[in-house]
């Protein structure tokens, strides 16, 4: 739940445990680079309850560390209330956006926007991939679209 700052942002993937932890420690490490951490609130969810309580998966885990982005979360899902207090919610694909759309409809006074992460990708690649099944080349490829996915939104709501 979105608490302290003035501008909040949930990143929501399947499971909690490649895309959105990714998306969510490159805005984080983003905004403190700016010295604008103190404005914003960021988490991270899944629509899914499959991976609750679990940390991030190591291939990811180690992909930050390769680029020295500090990583510190544990899986969880995302619920009515972050509808109530995010400003944003940034989804992975499609199918995340359905989840939430879904979910939103059963929530009265929803305040989130809810986009695709990608739709702030100048390279203008719209669905940040899972790579759970795939290979360290995979998550890589998702480090590199939230750098500029993050970069582009914080432009545009700054």
């Amino acid at each position: 739940m979105a608490t302290s700052g003035n501008k909040s942002v949930l990143f929501v993937c399947l499971g909690n445990i490649c895309r959105s932890p990714i998306a969510e420690a490159v805005f984080r490490k983003l905004v403190t680079d700016e010295g604008v951490s103190n404005q914003w609130s960021i988490d991270s969810a899944a629509t899914s309850s499959y991976e609750i309580g679990n940390p991030p998966d190591y291939r990811g885990q180690s992909c930050m560390r390769k680029h020295s982005v500090t990583m510190s979360h544990t899986a969880k899902q995302i619920t009515k209330d972050d509808f109530l207090s995010y400003d944003y919610i940034l989804c992975m694909d499609e199918s995340n956006l359905r989840d939430l759309k879904r979910k939103c409809s059963q929530v009265q006074n929803c305040k989130a926007k809810i986009e695709l992460l990608g739709s702030y990708d100048p390279q203008k690649r719209l669905i940040i991939e899972d790579p759970y099944y795939g290979s360290d080349e995979d998550f890589e490829t998702v480090y590199q679209q939230c750098i500029r996915c993050c970069k582009s939104f914080l432009e545009k709501c700054s």
